[in-house]
This record gives C-alpha cells, structure tokens and sequence, in this order.
C-alpha cells in the first residue's frame, strides 16, 4: 500500500511549542513497521511555525504574516534535523519536500511535484511534507496541512491517508466541552460529507482544527482513498490504521474521482458567497453537466470577485454545487435572470464554466 500520514502540531510538540522529540520518535517507529510490511510512505509534518516560535522565544504565535514566514524558515530546519535524528536509526533517509497550491493548481507544478515525490519513493526515501510558509503568498495558500496531505494522497494514488492529532477522531461536538460527544467510527463514501460540522479551533499551537480534517477527508473520499483521524499518541496507531483495525474515524474512499483542480474548488478553495439558481438551472448542472448560464441565476449572496469560489444553491437554499465564478457580485446581479442575447457586449456568457464546476450531490 501507498500511505499519506499527516501529523499536526499539537501531536509533535510540547505545550511550549519546542518540538518533542519523543513524540517524532513514535511517529518513526511506526513508518518503519510499515515499511517492514512493504508499504510506502509520505510524511506531511505541521509544526514548523511552532518549534520557530519556541526556539526565537515568542510568548505566542504570531499574528502578522510576514513574522509567521519568518518563523516558519526557523522552525523548518529544526524539525527536519529531529525527524532526520529519528529515521537515521532505522536507516531511513528523509527527503524535505516544500509545497504550495500553485503545486497542485497549476498542471505542469502539479505534474512536476508527483514524478519528484514517485522518484524519492523509487528510492528508498520517506518524503518529509510541509507547505512552503515561508514564501507562500497569503492570497493563495492552504493555511494547514490537512489539505496538502490530501491533496498529495490524491496526486499520488495513495490507498489510505491517516490524519493524526489529538483526538481519538470525528466526534458528534466537540468532546472537550461537551462530555456527551461521542465518536463517529465509520463514514461510508456515499454519506453526505457535506452535512456534517466540525469546529476550526484547534490547540492553539498549531493552524488546523477539524474542520480542517474534515475538509481534507472529503478531498481524500473524493479521490477514492481511504482516511483515518486518528489520535496520535496511541500505539500502533498508523499499523492499525492502515491495516483497518477500527480506530479513529474511517472515511471510505468514493468510486467518484476529481481531478486536482474540481478538487481544490469543491473542498479547499475558501468560499466567497453564492448564487441561487432555478429549478430549470439545477437540472441543467446536475443532469446535463452544462455550464451555469446568467438565464439561470435567481440571486445572488455575498461579495465575490472573478476567479472566487461560490456555493451554487437550489430554491430551496441547499447547496447542490460549488465552482470558480467568470464575474463579480456586482455584475452577476445585473444581469442575473437574462438570456445570453440580451446580455450586454463583452460579458461572459458563462457565469461558471463546467470545467470548473463540481456537482456536490444528485
């Protein structure tokens, strides 16, 4: 099997936010179990922001981008020397891989990425995942590493992604203060995903949460691999994971599979508002795959601009769809309700091209 094991902040680092040692130790041992077992395996490794705030003697993370890059470029090389430090013991080389959405966006990066991540696999080595904070442009990046590990579980055809944190995995509320929460074990592929809510709070040390899980478990669903969340001082955790064993929560991987790009707007892409549409629209998106014409759109909510991702909506308010929209707000409702011959010259006929369109459900 091909894995995609992500560990997030809070699992490899102490509450002072210095990078433990201990922790990264456990996470090792048990990629090299799974090597023994002939698998293969991608590491995504959060924590890089913390350890450079831990080792420049920040009281707290920063809030200001230009700070938290700096951070990140500090951080970086302290955590790779301890999960290097690590996998030396087992005679596992680590390779740093930085990546950022253009990586998967974009198809010659995309392309590009995947053969650089298949060639250090061909040779023995464990890739060590991180996004590319330090030069990542605060308009286009991902902001966690749930997404990049889904993303990278998805361009390498991996046969099941891990999510390791802090929790045992996805709970009906948030078990920290509500005690009644219990766990949710299994998702079958053909629940609806979208339906179920997560906090975005995470420990504080690091920038996901479970929402951000959550998104990536759709991404991973949706590429037909398998997910785990799974929590990550448990023994065995990742063993037991890939081999199903029934911890955590187990998202089935969809027979459904998007390219990258429907990926990233369908679950990664930030939503900037919506555009209702008519019941004559909604067929016309669901059951004929056309593109989303201005004739169709009944309103329109929020403030977007060309090129942001919407939620498309039915009458009856609930989301059917998602895609990247050809116009603003301001222009889609001027024109929302027309026929494309009655449009005025030089505006888009398509208000979202099927191309970027992904049908959420039937």
């Amino acid at each position: 099997m091909r894995v995609v094991a992500k560990i997030g902040t809070s699992s490899i680092t102490d509450g002072a936010g210095a990078v433990d040692h201990t922790a990264i130790a456990k996470v090792v041992r048990e990629v090299a179990a799974l090597r023994e077992r002939g698998h293969e395996v991608l590491l995504v490794s959060s924590g890089a922001v913390a350890a450079g705030v831990a080792t420049l003697g920040f009281s707290s993370r920063p809030a200001d981008m230009r700070t938290l890059q700096a951070v990140s470029a500090v951080g970086q090389t302290r955590i790779m020397r301890v999960w290097n430090d690590e996998l030396a013991l087992f005679d596992i080389v680590g390779a740093q891989v930085l990546l950022d959405p253009y990586d998967f966006v974009d198809r010659t990066q995309y392309l590009h990425a995947r053969s650089t991540l298949g060639r250090l696999l061909e040779l023995g080595c464990v890739p060590i995942i991180n996004e590319n904070d330090a030069i990542a442009n605060h308009e286009l990046r991902y902001g966690d590493n749930d997404r990049i590990a889904a993303l990278v579980a998805h361009s390498m055809n991996a046969d099941v992604m891990v999510l390791l944190t802090d929790l045992d995995g996805l709970y009906t509320d948030d078990p920290r203060s509500h005690p009644d929460a219990t766990l949710v074990t299994r998702v079958a592929a053909d629940d609806p995903l979208l339906s179920i809510r997560a906090s975005a709070n995470g420990s504080g040390r690091g920038s996901g949460g479970m929402a951000s899980k959550l998104a990536a478990a759709r991404i991973a669903s949706w590429s037909g691999v398998r997910t785990v969340i799974a929590r990550a001082s448990r023994g065995d955790v990742l063993v037991e994971a890939v081999e199903d064993h029934g911890v955590g929560t187990t998202f089935a991987g969809h027979d459904r599979r998007l390219p990258a790009r429907k990926l990233w707007i369908a679950f990664a892409a930030e939503v900037a508002g919506a555009v209702v549409v008519d019941d004559g629209a909604r067929r016309a998106l669901t059951e004929r795959r056309t593109s989303l014409l201005p004739a169709g759109v009944r309103s329109v909510e929020g403030t977007f601009g060309e090129g942001d991702t919407v939620e498309v909506k039915g009458l009856d308010g609930s989301v059917f769809a998602r895609g990247m929209i050809y116009v603003t707000a301001d222009q889609l409702e001027h024109v929302a309700g027309r026929q494309t011959r009655d449009l005025p010259d030089g505006m888009v006929h398509e208000v979202i091209h099927r191309d970027d369109l992904v049908v959420l459900t039937a």
